[in-house]
């Protein structure tokens, strides 16, 4: 043939313009897209053979990638099929291109989605090239070899070459902004990022070894991927060991996997892939970019929501389906039929392998559920149809650490865990430790006491209770052991006091309570029995919750600026309170009667002036009148306050029982607690 000179089949001359723009951020997978074409050509190669359709030597059948420095070229070389000129013409010269404004309007978000809807993989390379060569040698009888040169205008030569060989070379002069891809560091992890899996061998230079004070080349070629992974073969090939090195290979330096699920589907989709369980800290990390999505072992992307259902963001991984194109944007990955399906599978098959691990031997999945249960709780939040399956093998934990699925831990607690209404009472615990006290009360009651100690424990209560059918969970603090789990309406820890003892004793263990940074404290009083804690803190059930949600989610910020609100039970049948009652009566009750007895008198005044206007509406004289007397009786009442404060501040009982609950709740802190040390010391 004679040299052909002419302009590429485009109907606008700012192709290569656009593909610089608006490619640029994602410039390094013109690397991708020039090696996955030679391992392309290769396998065709391969396939001729095997079905007879080409009858010469295959050769070494590998794509090799070289750099220059000193010429300032990147060569991509493979053995595969080859181009002859007329190949290259179709191929090469005429893009399906249908005009700049529709094409910048329509896929400038992503350079993904411009490469892969208009086939320009091989254009890619202009991102970087100020010139591209093309050598080739077609697999045809008779085929001549040819050169095809475009400098990244739409112009281009082509011409007869020297070549002997089968295959082709793609030859990238690199330009002055993008030197940085003739360095051997640069180029050899963009391989490794891209091409580590591809089913051909990628050879980039020789293998390297540290020799007399510097890495030098050995006589042994590079080759930088493995051709053959795990996910490719069966199952049934593949061992234990396998698995873990592969997991080691996928991340080195990481603890071995729990446990994996090997994906295996040629319909109605084609899926491959192995999740593997890491080994997750007992909080609430959702590390992204755990799971690398591939498209014929091809790498596309490591950001695959859409793909795989948000919970399994926790997993770590491969999965390849040719199904997903190579090229794909993120709103193609949430919009796309078959992607959808394919995440459907995902799941099914996560909680279908889960339940499997769980039958075969479930002690071990009993000894691995505290590192896998804030997965499957995640994904019983957050997927309807994935709870639906793990509410089989989804396991509860106990304060004697003992397990048990959702139904056996209804059979063991229902008939001593039922209230007066019918509800089954799931008692629970976040902290063993600090909450030790409540626990061991409740199971000399005969309760059972799950641990919900995990961060999303708060949402997960939540989640049984609406998902089981007449269910309440009450953390084991919440209120005195009695009122936990009502039987019947009874008051059998009412206390008799007068107005005034009330008031008295309240002002008095209100002065003893030091203050809490952002925690309210209300005190009450009831006659628990003698063998209880003098002060029991307690936490309404709703607010704790609500509160504790909103450190982990959006939207409920009103609830984590409210102050901790705790219940103050004075116990009036412990012996120490019952001491301390008896001297306020002696002498502290004579003291602050008279001023009851004002409150006493000022009310019943207040009462008989509101009755004297039977239709509720006070003249302004009564109002008056009204508002003098209520002043009096809230100065009453600080004079009760101040005489009860006056009094306490020399009974260091009073603190003494009040800083005992504090401490055992963890609240007692700074100068409260260094106050409590010296005092317990003085009082030994």
């Amino acid at each position: 043939m004679s040299q052909q000179k002419g302009q590429i089949g485009v109907t606008t001359e700012n192709i290569f313009p656009v593909i610089k723009k608006f490619l640029y951020s994602d410039h390094e997978i013109f690397l991708r897209e020039l090696v996955s074409n030679a391992v392309d050509a290769t396998q065709k190669i391969r396939a001729l053979g095997s079905f007879g359709e080409y009858k010469g030597e295959l050769g070494e059948l590998r794509v090799s990638v070289s750099i220059d420095p000193e010429k300032g070229t990147l060569t991509v070389s493979d053995h595969g099929i080859g181009m002859t000129a007329d190949d290259i013409d179709k191929y090469i010269n005429q893009i399906a291109f249908s005009g700049a404004e529709e094409f910048l309007n329509k896929y400038k978000d992503t350079a993904a989605t411009i490469i892969g809807h208009f086939g320009l993989g091989f254009y890619s390379a202009f991102m970087v090239a100020k010139k591209v060569e093309i050598v080739s040698l077609s697999y045809k009888d008779g085929a001549e070899a040819v050169r095809w040169e475009c400098d990244g205008s739409p112009e281009y030569t082509m011409e007869p070459a020297e070549r002997n060989e089968r295959g082709t070379d793609i030859i990238l002069h690199i330009d002055d902004e993008s030197r940085k891809f003739l360095e051997r560091a640069e180029i050899e992890g963009l391989l490794k990022k891209y091409c580590r899996f591809l089913p051909v061998p990628v050879v980039f230079g020789k293998e390297q070894e540290w020799k007399d004070g510097k890495m030098t080349d050995t006589d042994r070629d590079n080759v930088v991927n493995n051709t053959e992974p795990e996910w490719t073969k069966k199952p049934s090939e593949l061992k234990d060991a396998d698995y873990i090195r592969f997991y080691h290979e996928l991340y080195p330096g990481q603890d071995d996997p729990l446990f994996w699920i090997h994906l295996n589907v040629d319909y109605p989709f084609t899926l491959t892939g192995i999740l593997f369980f890491p080994k997750i800290k007992n909080n609430f990390d959702v590390t992204r970019n755990r799971i690398q999505l591939y498209c014929n072992q091809v790498y596309v992307t490591d950001s695959v929501e859409g793909v795989v259902p948000e919970f399994m963001m926790l997993l770590q991984g491969v999965i390849d389906s040719p199904d997903i194109p190579l090229n794909v944007s993120r709103s193609y990955l949430q919009s796309d039929t078959a992607v959808k399906k394919i995440s459907g599978y995902i799941t099914k098959k996560v909680a279908s392998r889960l339940e499997e691990l769980f039958k075969a031997d479930r002690a071990d999945f009993e000894h691995k559920w505290d590192d896998i249960k804030i997965f499957i709780e995640y994904g019983m939040l957050t997927d309807e149809k994935f709870f639906e399956s793990a509410k089989k093998f989804a396991l509860i934990k106990d304060t004697e650490g003992r397990y048990y699925t959702f139904d056996e831990y209804r059979t063991l607690v229902e008939s001593a865990q039922t209230d007066k209404d019918g509800n089954v009472v799931y008692l629970y615990t976040t902290d063993p430790t600090s909450q030790y006290s409540y626990i061991k009360a409740a199971t000399d009651r005969g309760y059972d006491v799950m641990v919900m100690d995990g961060q999303l424990d708060s949402h997960f209560v939540g989640l049984l209770e609406s998902k089981l059918e007449k269910t309440r969970c009450v953390r084991v603090d919440s209120d005195v052991v009695d009122r936990l789990i009502p039987k019947a309406d009874d008051n059998k820890h009412h206390v008799d006091l007068t107005p005034v003892q009330r008031d008295m004793l309240t002002a008095l263990f209100r002065r003893a309570t030091p203050k809490v940074d952002k925690t309210e404290f209300v005190v009450t009083f009831e006659a628990i029995s003698a063998e209880a804690n003098p002060v029991i803190l307690t936490q309404n059930e709703y607010m704790r919750r609500m509160k504790e949600m909103a450190a982990v989610q959006g939207g409920m910020a009103f609830y984590g600026e409210l102050p901790d609100s705790y219940n103050m039970i004075v116990n009036t049948e412990a012996p120490v309170v019952k001491k301390i009652r008896q001297e306020a009566d002696a002498e502290l009750l004579p003291v602050v009667a008279p001023f009851q007895d004002e409150i006493d008198r000022l009310n019943a005044d207040l009462k008989t002036l509101r009755e004297s206007a039977p239709d509720g509406k006070l003249t302004d004289e009564q109002k008056g009148r009204s508002t003098d007397l209520e002043q009096k009786i809230a100065a009453a009442r600080n004079d009760i306050d101040r005489k009860a404060a006056e009094w306490a501040d020399g009974k260091p009982l009073v603190k003494q029982v009040i800083d005992l609950a504090l401490l055992a709740n963890g609240l007692l802190r700074g100068e409260s607690l260094s106050e409590f040390v010296a005092r317990s010391v003085k009082m030994l």
